[in-house]
């Protein structure tokens, strides 16, 4: 069973940045894929992005050239770097591993 542990939400002005992490932990456990989704109020969840082992990203037009997805394949765990954060980008964020196990949630707030 495959165990995910989010970090790294909060509360920023627009512009700001936030890291989120998501590690992956259990027997056995490697991962695939890894991603982000994001949840604003009132609306349906939606894909923020993907990477695959191979490296392979793929990015909601929203968040294109402002967030950044890596992964480090010896700690499966998979980075959002959210660089310019607008009030549009305000949701609860999930992890994704291998499109099946998704994570409790991390809150990102943007607001002035």
């Amino acid at each position: 069973q495959v165990h995910l542990v989010e970090s790294g939400g909060g509360s920023v002005q627009p512009g700001g940045s936030l890291r989120l992490s998501c590690a992956a932990s259990g027997s056995p456990v490697s991962f695939v894929t890894m991603g982000w989704y994001r949840q604003a109020p009132g609306k349906q969840r939606e894909l923020v992005a993907i990477i695959t082992r191979g490296g392979m990203p793929n990015y909601a037009g929203s968040v294109k050239g402002r967030f950044t997805i890596s992964g480090d394949n010896a700690k499966n765990t998979v980075y959002l770097q959210m660089n310019s954060l607008k009030p549009e980008d305000t949701a609860v964020y999930y992890c994704l591993f291998n499109l099946n196990t998704w994570g409790q949630g991390t809150q990102v707030t943007v607001s002035s």
